[in-house]
């Protein structure tokens, strides 16, 4: 009977945290990144009434043992780590991981893991969770280049950032000009360009319809340097000026003029400019986040330039990750070491901008599991009432 109550008792217990697990989940059902936990069961120790016996030949058969168990515990608590459903939140800084990986954020001199997503940049430009804590990934060269290969450190995006004026050394033209144009017609294409600080000129390229069908006369200026070029020839069938490439000897440096794109064919004029090398100074006025998690900034010069990336890390155990609160998880001893890389690679999914993952409970499961806990505990107390009875009846033997 004494076991039968110390059973019940264990019975107790081991209901009351599952309910413990069970309610958790459910007040969790809206926290962002949320994983929700399932409280395992398992007996525990047996009492060995008889011991097991091998079989005696002709004598004898043999025996099974006879064991009676004292009980039930806790055999542990399992993260479920499937994905949460999206929600768009229209934030360009709110972010989910779509698939495995884990954000790395450092608070202090602690590194923790989190797939809740929910962002914002500090007065520094710093990239931060709603707790402070420092998004880690890795910070754009001058040039663009994002140095993935090396340790991530915090991510940030100062508003103050420019991109500096770049000289232009280089454009192209395309088009046709026409075959059937009279001699003397003359076609002035033009774009601006920009000298090493940003200072923006017109080239204009001044084509002359020259006496046969397949010669053009070519001069460049930017209204301070006047070059004459000479004659480029087209081929017989309209394609492959000759000489395809000129040098304009601008005050600020040369610029190779590509012509290579040009045609002669009967018909209308359609020459333009295609692109040019140069740029103004430009400052930030916005950024987006791409799949690979990298920061792109938006110039007022009309430019994009990758200014960072995130970082994300992912576990050969992730169930072995320690809850650390605030939707946070930090590495034990089984989880294994954070394997750090670009979101896409490896094993690590992709981000989605403007969007949050969601806690991945099922209310219907949790709703499921409240009652079995109930049930559970109210069948143990039975057990506990009834040996309480039982051992009132052997006490009452003696009256």
């Amino acid at each position: 009977m004494l076991r039968s109550l110390f059973s019940g008792i264990s019975g107790l217990r081991a209901h009351q945290q599952m309910m413990d697990v069970t309610g958790n989940n459910i007040a969790n059902v809206n926290t962002a990144g949320f994983k929700s936990s399932q409280a395992v069961f398992q007996d525990t120790l047996n009492q060995m009434l008889k011991a097991p016996a091998s079989p005696q030949g002709a004598v004898q058969g043999g025996t099974n043992p006879a064991q009676v168990g004292l009980g039930v515990q806790l055999a542990g608590i399992s993260t479920n780590f499937t994905q949460g459903s999206a929600q768009t939140t229209g934030r360009s800084t709110d972010l989910m991981i779509s698939g495995d990986g884990f954000f790395t954020v450092k608070t202090g001199q602690e590194t923790l893991y989190t797939r809740a997503g929910s962002f914002s940049f500090d007065a520094d430009g710093s990239l931060v969770t709603n707790d402070g804590a420092h998004v880690q990934g890795w910070v754009a060269d001058k040039a663009g280049n994002i140095p993935s290969n090396s340790t991530p450190g915090d991510l940030s995006l100062p508003i103050s950032t420019l991109l500096s004026p770049t000289q232009t050394t280089s454009v192209n033209f395309s088009g046709n000009l026409p075959s059937d144009a009279k001699e003397g017609t003359v076609i002035t294409p033009s774009l601006t360009v920009y000298d090493a600080s940003g200072n923006a000129s017109e080239l204009t390229v001044t084509l002359t319809k020259g006496s046969d069908n397949n010669t053009w006369a070519v001069k460049v200026g930017d209204g301070t340097t006047d070059y004459d070029g000479g004659n480029i020839t087209f081929a017989a069938n309209g394609t492959t000026p000759d000489p395809a490439e000129l040098t304009f000897p601008a005050a600020a440096g040369d610029i190779k003029v590509d012509l290579a794109g040009l045609t002669n064919y009967a018909g209308t004029t359609t020459v333009a400019p295609q692109k040019q090398d140069g740029y103004a100074m430009g400052s930030l006025q916005g950024f987006s986040i791409t799949k690979d998690g990298q920061l792109v900034g938006s110039f007022t010069n009309g430019l994009r330039k990758p200014l960072g990336q995130i970082a994300l890390a992912s576990f050969n155990n992730s169930a072995g990750l320690e809850k650390a609160g605030g939707s946070m998880f930090r590495t034990t001893v089984n989880s294994g070491v954070p394997q750090m890389g670009t979101p896409g690679g490896g094993s690590r999914g992709a981000i989605m901008g403007g969007t949050l993952e969601m806690s991945n409970v099922d209310l219907a499961s949790e709703f499921t599991n409240l009652i079995i806990a109930q049930r559970g505990f109210q069948a143990n107390s039975k057990i506990i009432s009834t040996s309480d009875e039982l051992l009132n009846d052997l006490i009452n033997l003696k009256r």
